[in-house]
């Protein structure tokens, strides 16, 4: 098979797959199903379009290979991304297109040298006619914008990628369109979202966008994920590439909700004999309240764990004030955990400045003869003081 040089379509130089957007890991290839399943394939095109096509034809497929599948009309180029039993499954989480009589399409045959020429002097053209077509658009002054242009594998055929806040009359456009490609027109409307993940693109969190990444169905987000999880309301942080709210706002939105569910309010202030406090920040996970004295500002916040806090305003509902806000009772639980212990100092930045340590050779000594400052034997010890009172007595003569 010829080397196919573009890396947007998935494929690389020695036609296998690479890191393509929404790529899925077949944890299954090595395991034969004793369970008969229909002969469906993954077939990936441009970005994150993929769909899904059965092998009439018997063909022997693997993973990687450049086939002509149908198309609506004509015949469409595509790479095989998956086969086996997570085909079926890859299927419930994308959206699959099937023919007038309401069958999966087909796979065709393997990509011919002439398939597969066309089809690269397709891609060349696509850049190029989005460009254009945006221009057109505007000569029109539609509210769209053309996001993307993908050519099918034929070049028959195009689909126009845009985005629009409301509705557009586009049968205008896309006669203008037809006439000067000389092609068949589909549009498609995406989100913003969508767009992003065609594009792709590294998050904040240093990895690969999860719309390119993994994400086929996109959930509405709202401000309250964040209010839920004490996240700070700031529009420049909240926001991702596409300018909307962040999709990972909402993974662990029911995690947070878990936690909460037996916390006191928040909008209760609580009474003590020397002071009032208000409710400042939280802590879920920890089970802790932040509260501040009135008049004093968050520099004297004191944190307060929430059982601690449903006592207070028991108590405060039956006419008491307790002495101190936090007792040893409930002391324990906010706490700060140890969660790193730089055993040998190694992460330490200075550890270079430090003078060096004494020189190890006494030690050495020591594990070689370990009986060298030890006391000698008893007998040893009593011929040395004979000796010693000896040497005394000729003195005194």
């Amino acid at each position: 098979m010829p080397e196919v040089d573009t890396i947007d379509r998935g494929i690389c130089r020695s036609n296998k797959t690479c890191c393509a957007k929404l790529e899925v890991t077949d944890w299954l290839s090595d395991i034969k199903s004793a369970i008969p399943h229909e002969d469906l394939v993954e077939v990936r095109f441009k970005n994150t379009r993929k769909d899904y096509f059965e092998n009439v034809n018997n063909l022997n497929l693997k993973v990687g290979d450049l086939v002509a599948v149908e198309g609506n009309p004509g015949h469409d180029i595509g790479l095989i991304s998956l086969m086996g039993e997570l085909v079926t499954e890859q299927m419930k989480r994308h959206r699959v297109t099937l023919n007038n009589n309401g069958e999966y399409r087909k796979i065709y045959r393997h990509a011919k040298q002439v398939d597969i020429e066309k089809w690269k002097e397709a891609i060349s053209l696509e850049h190029q006619t989005m460009i254009k077509s945006r221009q057109i658009v505007k000569d029109l002054r539609l509210d769209m914008k053309i996001g993307d242009v993908e050519y099918q594998g034929d070049k028959t055929k195009a689909i126009f990628y845009y985005i629009a806040d409301g509705r557009v009359d586009f049968r205008q456009l896309i006669k203008v369109l037809a006439e000067t490609f000389r092609i068949r027109v589909e549009m498609k409307q995406i989100g913003a979202r969508q767009e992003a993940g065609r594009i792709g693109g590294i998050g904040p969190c240093g990895r690969e966008l999860c719309c390119s990444t993994w994400m086929a169905n996109f959930v509405s987000v709202s401000t309250s994920s964040a209010r839920y999880q004490e996240i700070s309301l700031n529009p420049q942080k909240l926001a991702g590439q596409c300018g909307k709210l962040k999709c990972c706002l909402n993974f662990e939105v029911d995690a947070y909700l878990d936690a909460q569910k037996d916390f006191p309010p928040t909008n209760i202030t609580l009474e003590t004999e020397h002071a009032s406090y208000s409710y400042l920040k939280a802590d879920i996970f920890t089970g802790t309240y932040w509260y501040a004295q009135h008049g004093h500002g968050p520099s004297t916040l004191v944190p307060v764990h929430v059982n601690r806090v449903k006592e207070v305003i028991r108590m405060n509902r039956k006419g008491k004030k307790p002495e101190k806000l936090v007792i040893e009772k409930y002391d324990g639980g906010v706490k700060e955990l140890d969660t790193f212990h730089n055993v040998v100092g190694q992460e330490d930045l200075t550890r270079f400045d430090r003078p060096k340590q004494q020189d190890h050779r006494r030690n050495r000594n020591k594990k070689r003869n370990p009986n060298r400052n030890q006391p000698q034997n008893r007998n040893s010890g009593n011929r040395n003081q004979r000796s010693r009172n000896s040497n005394r007595n000729s003195g005194n003569k």
